[in-house]
């Protein structure tokens, strides 16, 4: 069991390197703990709610208990199946903001400024806008990753942007071309009615190949020989065995799982590897540090006419419309319902947008289970750059042991006033003339929480994850002292070790992590392979002219 290179993880990144190192003639070995993709729990897109909740698709994380939300424990699922977490997701679109990627570059990641990643988003996508509009000129189209849109046949979806562009706000095409500040269609990755994952993209068609294959097992630690990674050591059906890498092993196993990978293998804070008794590889502090997700509501209004999604809400409707959609793969099963969203600015002075909408013609929780209102409509509404900071460190030497997740969310005051603002500016939307056809009365939160103690406490009981999870193995330059691997994604202090996912991200991106975790694994497979980078892209992305002075 040896290959040239050897990835730990078939997830966003790790699919996506399998594809570029094999198409490029290395052969690769995937190692991968989950099971099959197949079924319609995972490949219908309106079933979201459900992987996400599975033992069998999802490692099951949780926080410790959030010191500043009551102390509740917030759930933190992963995927645990071929596609990784991109198999169990929302399915959401999102670049990012092209400013995100120039802080990537000013704070020490050299080369990943926006002008450097748009040409490898444009070379993953194929991108179809379906006669929505859109910035034809900043898309690619013909990659693996198909992009689409809804068909937003909704009401409610173009009231949410009437009530935008009534409020005041820009309205934009396309948020992931040249203007992301506004209102107007979500992407999804949706192809054919079918999940696209980064299985069915990249992971599936590698595997095709003579040179890329799967291996099921736990990893346990990297084999590292006088410092270099020379591979991976996993159970495999209740043996312990190595898989060997030719040229470079690549942890690519998320945000949760890779800061722990690198720690079982010695590579992390000195101190606390040594409480566990695992011998210090490299003393690398800022393995595990430096952990950021994105904190949302759901906000939520009683509607007054039937026609949200409500009326499929029944045994006898689900269905109806999982029927359709095994047979024709159309429907409301082919779409995972956000097809409106927004970005906005949560105060003047802000430079690009802080806050990011997902609009929902149901009011349901996360995990599918509706509102006792019945008819409702939600925006999932949330600040972006939250200034907290958490950890990811081990429970024990155990690979079999799920590692201490402590994100430390709302710990920053300004996380405070941006969630305010946040609630405020949404009351606001909904209370635009497109929304009066449809609105009975708010839900939550409820329309007398008017005082900044209320709003708090509002937020400290009902904020949940948006499952955005990144940061602890970040990139920079190579004598920073908390970087965890350089702007070639390359671990400090061992030779033949890469780490390729979210949790590379120097800071979280502006809206869902999945478009910029593969755009990851593109870039680092031109690195891999030693390649030259694709030439810098030349466009200027919008940002607003009077941001220094108007919040709109």
């Amino acid at each position: 069991m040896e290959a040239d290179f050897v990835i730990v993880g078939a997830g966003s990144a790790g699919c996506a390197m399998a594809y570029r190192l094999s198409e490029a003639g290395a052969s690769v070995l995937v190692i991968e703990y989950g099971g099959s993709d197949a079924g319609p729990f995972i490949q219908m897109p309106a079933a979201l709610s459900y992987p996400m909740n599975m033992g069998l698709y999802d490692w099951g994380y949780q926080s410790e208990p959030e010191p500043h939300l009551g102390n509740r424990r917030l759930v933190c699922p992963r995927g645990k199946v071929i596609g990784g977490s991109s198999s169990i997701n929302g399915m959401v679109y999102v670049r990012g903001h092209a400013c995100d990627f120039d802080h990537w570059r000013d704070s020490g990641a050299e080369g990943w400024g926006y002008a450097d990643v748009l040409p490898y988003y444009k070379r993953m996508e194929s991108w179809h806008d379906s006669g929505h509009g859109g910035d034809a000129a900043w898309r690619g189209t013909d990659g693996p990753l198909h992009v689409t849109r809804g068909p937003r046949r909704n009401k409610l979806y173009h009231a949410f942007v009437e009530a935008g562009k009534q409020a005041g706000y820009e309205l934009t095409d396309d948020y992931n071309g040249e203007k992301q500040e506004g209102f107007g269609p979500m992407e999804q990755t949706v192809w054919k009615g079918r999940r696209w994952s980064a299985a069915n993209a990249y992971l599936k068609p590698a595997l095709r190949r003579d040179n890329c294959d799967l291996v099921r097992g736990l990893a346990r630690r990297v084999v590292i020989e006088n410092g270099r990674a020379v591979g991976v050591e996993i159970d495999r059906g209740g043996k312990t065995q190595v898989i060997r890498a030719r040229r470079e092993v690549v942890i690519a196993a998320s945000s949760i799982n890779s800061p722990k990978l690198l720690m079982l293998s010695g590579i992390g804070p000195a101190r606390q590897l040594a409480e566990h008794g695992i011998d210090v590889v490299a003393d690398r502090p800022g393995v595990g540090a430096n952990l950021q997700d994105h904190l949302e509501v759901y906000f939520q209004m009683a509607a007054s006419q039937p026609i949200t999604l409500y009326r499929y809400w029944t045994l006898f409707w689900k269905g109806v419309i999982g029927a359709q959609w095994l047979f024709t793969k159309t429907g409301l099963g082919a779409s995972n319902q956000f097809e409106s969203a927004a970005f906005i600015r949560s105060r003047a002075g802000v430079k690009y947008p802080d806050i990011q909408y997902h609009f929902l013609p149901l009011a349901v929780r996360y995990d599918g289970k509706a509102a006792s209102e019945g008819h409702g409509f939600q925006a999932h509404v949330g600040p972006m750059r939250s200034e907290s900071r958490g950890s990811v460190t081990l429970r024990s030497a155990d690979p079999k042991d799920a590692p201490v997740i402590r994100f430390n969310y709302m710990s920053e005051d300004s996380d405070w006033r941006d969630f305010r603002a946040c609630i405020r500016l949404t009351r606001e939307i909904f209370g635009q003339e497109a929304f009066r056809p449809y609105v009975r009365n708010p839900i939550q939160p409820a329309a007398e929480l008017q005082s900044d103690d209320e709003i708090d406490g509002f937020i400290r009981e009902h904020a949940e994850s948006a499952y955005h999870p990144c940061g602890t193995c970040r990139m920079g330059a190579a004598d920073d002292p908390m970087a965890v691997v350089d702007p070639q994604a390359r671990v400090t202090g061992v030779a033949g070790l890469r780490v390729a996912d979210s949790s590379i991200f120097p800071r979280i991106t502006n809206g869902n992590l999945n478009a910029p975790s593969i755009m990851v694994g593109e870039k680092v497979s031109d690195h891999l392979l030693g390649r030259g980078m694709l030439p810098p892209a030349n466009e200027t992305p919008w940002v607003h002219p009077n941001w220094q002075t108007q919040q709109r």
